[in-house]
């Protein structure tokens, strides 16, 4: 993958400082060999530009948590309940996911749940009506 051509089509990746060229580097070979190019054809790019922003994502919450003295690649949600007395949080891990046991980590990004939407799309074949 292009990883010029990555950060211009995903300018929110564009910080070197933030996100290396080597962790996008590292991330774009792990997606460019877990995804198929003939299943994709001309799409084949953009899925792979997905499925690393998805990993790069993932990575820079790492990153942030870990530099905050947290454990890095613990998952929470969104905050669905909070109370101030005695302190306590719940969070909804269901917003914003695609319904299925077979979406596992996919659901953890806005990337990922393009990416896998496109895969289901593709890994549907021929449809006929």
């Amino acid at each position: 993958m292009d990883i010029t051509q990555f950060r211009k089509d995903f300018p929110e990746f564009s910080d070197v400082a933030l996100y290396p060229t080597a962790m996008v580097t590292f991330w774009s070979a792990i997606a460019e060999q877990t995804t198929s190019q003939p299943k994709y054809g001309d799409t084949y790019t953009a899925v792979v530009k997905l499925a690393t922003a998805h990993y790069i994502t993932l990575e820079g919450l790492n990153q942030k948590t870990a530099a905050n003295g947290g454990t890095p690649g613990q998952s929470a949600g969104v905050v669905s309940s909070k109370s101030v007395g005695d302190v306590s949080v719940s969070y909804d891990t269901t917003i914003g996911t695609i319904a299925g046991d077979d979406v596992g980590q996919w659901n953890a990004t806005t990337y990922g749940r393009q990416y896998f939407s496109l895969a289901r799309l593709f890994g549907a074949g021929c449809v006929q009506l």
